[in-house]
């Protein structure tokens, strides 16, 4: 169809372009100035007017064409004749020569450089591209040289409806609260065409409903969505699915449209009331049952949903309004009833409550269709069982004094059993609590006795806890404290507060304080404590010192007169005897020591002993002992001098009954290698041509002269070791200026007869002769001083 109109309009339109663009040149215009584009084109060509020049005349152009146009999405056999260009130049011998360039020149649009006849190539889109700018010029076909300057032109693509509307962001949710009234918005949709919205009515969108109706409507311009029914109730249906179509060329027929849905949803407004499932519950409980214990769950349904669903529970009636409670659980909006006060079978056995059950949020708008709340009955039962006994009294206080006899009863708890077979009751002591066991439990009456005696000074307070135990059912058991508390009696006699010892100056006066003393008694008198002090009766004419009561109760002790000497006396013992008032009275006789001391003149202590009357004038006691410490410290140093030069002067020689055997010498110098010919010679022992006769030993000095015989004569190299070694043997076992102990030396002789042969190289001079040692010198050089060893010892072998 878009071809085909295209077709039809390009034959009508075509001969009236060519005809414009020809005929155009001879039309009289008025003059313009050249900064005006003129509506007809633009021409470089154009022959301009004086600009003094007032009077209109007909001015003739070189060439001129105006703006070209072409319809989009135009297909045919052939290619589309968009406009020619013509130039007044042009005498029509084809010397003129046309070219075209810009956009899409020699591509989409391609010139006749003879007739100017310009054509499209290709199906243009105008949603791609909407118009194209190109530059025409006309040169000498011969020369291609330019005829008149380049002009620029434009080629607009014209809109056809061809493409539909479409909903970029569809599909839509949208929410309206249930229970609207007509005409309430719900949300708004917008669709956009490609094609253009300046020409014709290829791009006027009209709205409208497909499905959905009669629940909603829509604007046709704006597209804004609105309800169109009263009341719509989401508990009996929350979804609805509408489909919205826009249709270009203003709605009339042959237009475009597009599709999208609209899925709106009813929002929960509170405009039901809580209902309960059943108007009696009933529930039943154990009286045992624990405090805050659920025993039941009621529960009323509401239509609506999260915060319009939520109810609040309470108890508006009832004969167990006080025992009971209930609350709401937040998960299942459930109410929970709950033990408040302990169950008593034996005293009520039933409960009848009423509950409601309200909406927490209330919407004013529904107030009118009725009460947002409901009521229920709720009967419950309390069930018999078997009870722990119960005290008569939650605590107990015993008191007993603390010279209470053995076996004394203290006090008694009581319990029963509360249920209707009234089980009997055995107490007993929960031993953790009298690790000591000082108290017993009578079983039966429950008389508390005491078993071991009691101390208020060592414990006031003792507590224990009884246990009473059904005998029918011994898992039903009951605890109660007892608090014991020891009374006081006076059985402790005062004393001292503190070891006290007084200072007696020796300068001092008749009447003069010398120490005041107080007393601490263990026992705890209601009116406090009152002591009495006195002398011994044999001490009451004391000539030295007399005693004084305070009124805080201490005692003040007073010399009788002047002129104490350290000399004559320095220490006086004053036995004081200190009662009580306690009933009976108790008292002890505790003993102050009285130190004379020299003061000085102001009263204070100086010394109290007897050292300044033994000591030199000008030498203290401190003195005296750096003076003994230095002589013990000579002494020390003499002492340890004197072991010293003894152990220097003991003999090396061991005594006789050491034996030489468990003695271990250790030497720690190792040799240095078959270089070292410096450490230790061994020539010695193999040559006995050196040694001239007996040497003596270096250790001692012999105190008998003893004549060695003389020794062997001297031989070649080739002597016998073995034999050598016996000689010297031989000597030293005879020789009675010898130590009584061996001396360990060490000798090349390793004996005869061993089937493995020697492995030192002290005998190697009688064996192994046909061994070549040359090949050491290739080793290295400490190899090749060895391999010169051992060959000098070949050869003197052979000679």
């Amino acid at each position: 169809m878009p071809e085909r109109l295209t077709e039809m309009l390009m034959d009508t339109w075509t001969p009236l372009i060519i005809l414009w663009i020809t005929v155009l040149p001879s039309i009289y215009m008025a003059p313009m100035n050249q900064s005006q584009v003129l509506p007809s084109g633009s021409s470089t060509g154009l022959k301009r007017l004086n600009e003094e020049q007032r009077v209109l005349h007909r001015s003739k152009r070189g060439w001129v064409w105006n703006q070209m146009f072409v319809l989009e999405e135009f297909s045919g056999p052939e290619p589309i004749l968009v406009g020619r260009l013509h130039t007044d130049l042009d005498p029509g011998s084809s010397k003129i020569k046309y070219i075209l360039s810009g956009d899409g020149a020699g591509t989409i649009f391609v010139i006749n450089d003879k007739t100017g006849d310009i054509h499209a190539m290709k199906r243009l889109d105008r949603e791609e591209k909407a118009e194209y700018t190109l530059t025409a010029q006309a040169v000498d076909r011969d020369t291609n040289q330019p005829l008149e300057p380049p002009s620029e032109f434009i080629i607009k693509v014209q809109d056809i409806n061809d493409n539909p509307p479409e909903f970029v962001d569809g599909p839509y949710h949208a929410t309206v609260p249930e229970m609207s009234v007509v005409g309430t918005f719900v949300t708004k949709v917008t669709a956009t065409d490609a094609d253009d919205p300046v020409y014709g009515n290829s791009a006027k969108l009209v709205y409208s409903i497909l499905e959905g109706q009669p629940y909603f409507s829509i604007e046709p311009h704006t597209a804004i969505i609105k309800t169109a029914l009263p009341n719509m109730d989401r508990e009996a249906k929350e979804e609805y699915f509408v489909v919205i179509q826009a249709k270009d060329m203003g709605g009339h027929m042959g237009g475009l449209s597009g599709t999208t849905t609209v899925t709106i949803t009813l929002t929960d407004v509170n405009d039901n009331p809580p209902k309960f499932a059943q108007s009696l519950y009933h529930f039943s409980v154990m009286e045992d049952v624990a405090l805050g214990e659920p025993i039941g769950r009621v529960k009323a349904n509401d239509l609506d949903i999260g915060e319009n669903a939520k109810s609040s529970y309470d108890i508006i009636e009832g004969d167990g309004m006080d025992i009971f409670e209930i609350t709401t659980d937040a998960q299942t909006q459930d109410g929970i009833i709950r033990v408040r006060k302990p169950l008593d079978f034996e005293t009520k056995k039933s409960y009848t409550l009423k509950v409601e059950a309200a909406n927490i949020h209330i919407d004013p708008r529904f107030l009118s269709g009725g009460p947002f709340k409901d009521t229920a009955t709720v009967k419950i039962v309390v069930e018999d069982a078997d009870e722990p006994p119960v005290f008569s009294s939650p605590t107990y206080l015993l008191e007993v004094h603390e010279n209470a006899a053995l076996n004394s009863v203290l006090g008694q708890v009581t319990a029963h059993d509360p249920d209707v077979s009234s089980s009997p009751i055995r107490f007993s002591i929960d031993r953790h609590t009298d690790l000591e066991r000082q108290f017993n439990i009578n079983a039966e009456d429950g008389k508390i006795t005491l078993a071991t005696p009691l101390d208020r000074e060592t414990s006031t307070w003792h507590n224990i806890t009884i246990v009473a135990t059904e005998t029918r059912n011994h898992s039903q058991v009951s605890r109660v404290p007892v608090a014991i508390k020891v009374l006081d009696v006076n059985d402790n006699a005062p004393e001292f507060a503190s070891e006290h010892e007084a200072f007696l100056c020796e300068n001092g006066k008749p009447g003069q304080v010398i120490q005041i003393v107080s007393a601490i008694d263990k026992d705890d008198p209601k009116n406090g404590h009152y002591f009495l002090y006195s002398l011994l009766p044999e001490m009451v004419n004391n000539p030295n010192f007399t005693i004084k009561k305070n009124e805080d109760n201490t005692l003040s002790i007073l010399a009788k007169h002047s002129g104490f000497s350290r000399q004559k006396q320095e220490v006086y013992l004053l036995p004081i005897v200190i009662s009580d008032s306690g009933t009976p009275p108790m008292s002890s006789t505790s003993t102050l020591t009285i130190r004379v001391c020299g003061c000085s003149s102001e009263g204070i202590v100086q010394s109290c002993n007897v050292e300044a009357y033994v000591l030199p004038i000008g030498l203290s006691m401190g003195a005296l002992i750096a003076i003994l410490a230095c002589i013990i410290l000579l002494l020390v140093i003499v002492v340890l001098f004197v072991t010293l030069r003894r152990h220097k002067n003991e003999p090396l020689i061991i005594k006789d009954d050491e034996d030489v055997r468990e003695n271990i010498i250790r030497y720690d110098d190792e040799g240095g290698g078959e270089e070292d010919t410096e450490a230790f010679d061994i020539a010695t022992l193999q040559n006995p041509d050196g040694i001239n006769g007996f040497l003596p030993r270096k250790d001692i000095k012999p105190d008998l002269q003893f004549m060695p015989r003389q020794g062997l004569a001297p031989v070649p190299n080739g002597v016998d070791v073995d034999e050598f070694i016996n000689v010297r043997l031989h000597e030293a076992d005879n020789d009675p200026t010898a130590p009584p102990y061996d001396s360990i030396q060490i000798y090349g002789y390793e004996g005869k007869g061993s089937a493995a042969g020697s492995l030192s190289s002290l005998e190697s001079s009688t064996s192994d002769s046909d061994q070549n040692f040359d090949y050491l010198s290739e080793w290295g050089p400490r190899f090749k001083r060895l391999g010169e060893l051992y060959s000098v010892g070949e050869s003197d072998k052979e000679t």
